[in-house]
């Protein structure tokens, strides 16, 4: 559970004949992670695709852009047997590429046909109050054409150059059309830049503005009618064909691994030579399935790991159902090395800890477990569940953490009296109960757990919870430098800073006068530094403060926390005043407006906040302490089914 499965290298070798019924067999177990092979001189050459290799991609790529225009994403289908979709496929993707093609050209002409309707509207619109048929601004020889816009009337300013001109001026948009001779043609523009003008595009086509304008809306109309109409049949297609269109994907993206499979392996005249990882477990399984499928004609045999290739073992996790879903966190940060302790199990009691820790709100956590278990029985996704499963833990961790705490969207369950006051309780009754007080400024700890009057002592808290998380980190991190060089290496690298971690603490006991350990904690501590820099050279001196500054990150828990509350308080303090002090329905209706968008808000901040900052003191404090990461995923050669069977 704390390391990756154990894998095996496995060389496959056979004569050529072989070569397609041994990959044949390889893909269908579903087990074999196929190492590609790289030339080295030693004579073998890779493979050369099988000869339906391009036959196969053709129609794939035939297909997936059906699919593209057809919209069709992957979903629930009633799987079909592969012999029935190989048979029906050349004549139905023929039938299917011939409609669709039809239907999305003519879909491509009317879009571009609305296009050209939208540019000529775009351009008439500046002439729509000039009652000049378009065909009259162009094809003059000794009159040139002024259209566009300005800032003011230039009536007056033109006729100042030239008696013999004609204009048409709209005073909504500025728009100019002037009609002047060509010798006049250099004085009006001139004056018209002393306007701003600014020419306008004239389109080529006959009419006036205003019912080429009215005319272009029933032609749109008519177009989007037809358009409409494609859609319908397109969807139609799509409603009839969906399911064979993905088992057909699937059909030929099987065929396609296999028909290319041959260009990662190994081979010379006569034979072929595979090499890839295998689980240890599932060893003899592959033997006999390669066995099977070649008479024996085949050879597997077990290779011996050598630890110059203990970086390149692919990984495949080893972890009970129940902290599968973590696998996601740990692959958003790296998936661990073959020798490495695969934290999964450690993140899933850690995380949903830290998650609760901070939120702590029984409302909050109610909402956002129904709203994850929604999503994931309404969402089919293999990439959505398992942040979804991780959610329902972090939310039961906020469950109890709410309960401990006696939290409902920012209202205390239990009424708490102080020298300051009494605050009530949203449970009638139900009354704090005092249990002790700690020696940190005087605070008392109650039942519930009053977090805002608890600030200082629950500073401490967490700082201690960091502690011990990191600590924990050095113990692992110990555990891996022994396992790759021995155990002088994990006590110098990391054992040394526990060392350190215990002089300082024999120290501070003695300057406190709890203990008499200040001189030992000192030679202590000095062992310690000297450990420190054998293992990891003098830069680990500078590293020091890293202890304080990782073990006070931890006080996140408390204060991210009380920002969540605050929030929430500040939400209903907000609500409840706009009742008591203004009164009446309106008051009212915007309290609860107020109020469910307060929450609202605070609740998608409830899954944020939590969730970042307890992910960072896995992969910054924790992580930084013993883990390394890096491993390759183990990709097995082979397809796993959804919508066909053999």
């Amino acid at each position: 559970m704390l390391k990756p499965k154990e894998m095996s290298r496995a060389i496959i070798v056979g004569h050529k004949e072989i070569m397609e019924e041994t990959i044949e067999a390889l893909h269908g177990t579903n087990l074999f992670h196929l190492e590609d092979y790289n030339e080295d001189g030693s004579g073998l050459k890779l493979g050369r695709p099988f000869e339906n290799a391009g036959e196969v991609s053709k129609k794939i790529v035939q297909l997936r852009s059906i699919s593209s225009f057809l919209g069709i994403s992957k979903s629930d289908a009633p799987k079909q047997k592969e012999s029935t979709v190989i048979s029906d496929l050349d004549s139905k993707l023929e039938k299917l590429d011939t409609e669709v093609t039809e239907k999305t050209e003519k879909r491509s002409e009317l879009e571009s046909k609305l296009k050209e309707l939208e540019t000529l509207k775009k351009d008439l619109a500046p002439f729509s109050a000039i009652p000049i048929d378009m065909e009259l601004y162009r094809n003059y020889e000794n009159i040139a054409v002024f259209a566009g816009t300005v800032k003011e009337d230039v009536g007056p300013a033109i006729s100042k150059v030239t008696s013999a001109y004609e204009m048409e001026y709209d005073h909504n948009s500025g728009t100019v059309v002037l009609f002047v001779k060509k010798e006049d043609e250099a004085k009006t523009s001139e004056v018209l830049s002393n306007f701003e003008y600014r020419e306008l595009r004239i389109p080529e086509i006959s009419g006036k503005p205003q019912t080429l304008i009215a005319g272009f809306a029933s032609e749109e109309a008519n177009i989007q009618k037809q358009i409409d109409a494609l859609e319908t049949d397109m969807q139609a297609i799509k409603d009839k064909y969906s399911e064979f269109i993905l088992a057909s994907d699937e059909v030929l993206s099987i065929k396609a691994e296999k028909a290319e499979a041959p260009v990662k392996i190994a081979t010379s005249e006569h034979t072929f030579i595979v090499d890839g990882w295998v689980p240890a477990d599932s060893v003899s399984k592959l033997e006999n399935i390669v066995n099977t499928a070649t008479n024996g004609r085949a050879y597997v045999s077990v290779q011996e790991i050598e630890k110059k290739d203990t970086d390149i073992i692919p990984i495949e996790y080893d972890n009970p159902k129940v902290t599968r879903p973590f696998q996601e966190i740990m692959d958003l940060y790296a998936r661990p090395k073959y020798k490495e302790i695969d934290p999964t199990a450690l993140i899933f009691l850690s995380f949903p800890l830290f998650y609760g820790m901070i939120l702590g709100d029984i409302g909050y956590a109610l909402i956002l477990l129904t709203l994850a278990v929604a999503i994931k029985k309404m969402v089919n996704s293999d990439a959505v569940k398992p942040l979804m499963n991780v959610l329902i833990y972090c939310q039961i961790s906020t469950l109890i953490f709410g309960i401990l705490y006696a939290e409902f969207l920012g209202f205390p369950l239990a009424s708490l009296h102080t020298d300051h006051g009494s605050i009530p309780g949203l449970i009638a009754g139900f009354e704090t109960i005092t249990l002790f007080t700690t020696p940190i400024a005087g605070e008392p700890i109650t039942y519930p757990i009053h977090r805002t009057h608890l600030v200082m002592t629950m500073i401490i808290a967490t700082a201690l919870i960091g502690l011990l998380h990191i600590n924990f980190g050095y113990i692992l991190g110990f555990i891996n430098e022994k396992r790759n060089h021995g155990f002088t290496a994990a006590m110098l690298e990391k054992g040394s800073w526990i060392v350190v971690e215990l002089g300082i603490a024999l120290a501070v006991l003695g300057y406190t006068g709890i203990a008499p350990t200040q001189v030992i904690g000192i030679i202590v501590f000095l062992i310690g530094l000297v450990m420190l820099i054998k293992g990891e050279g003098a830069i680990a001196v500078i590293e020091l403060p890293a202890l304080l500054s990782n073990a006070l990150s931890y006080t996140r828990l408390i204060a991210v926390g009380l920002s969540s509350i605050y929030i929430a308080s500040t939400v209903n303090l907000i609500a409840f005043d706009m009742i008591w002090s203004q009164g009446g329905i309106v008051a009212a209706i915007g309290a609860i407006l107020v109020f469910i968008f307060g929450h609202a808000l605070n609740t998608v901040l409830s899954i944020i906040a939590p969730g970042l900052h307890a992910l960072r003191l896995q992969y910054v404090e924790f992580f930084g302490k013993f883990y390394e990461g890096g491993g390759r995923k183990y990709n097995p050669f082979g397809y796993i089914r959804k919508y066909t069977e053999e």
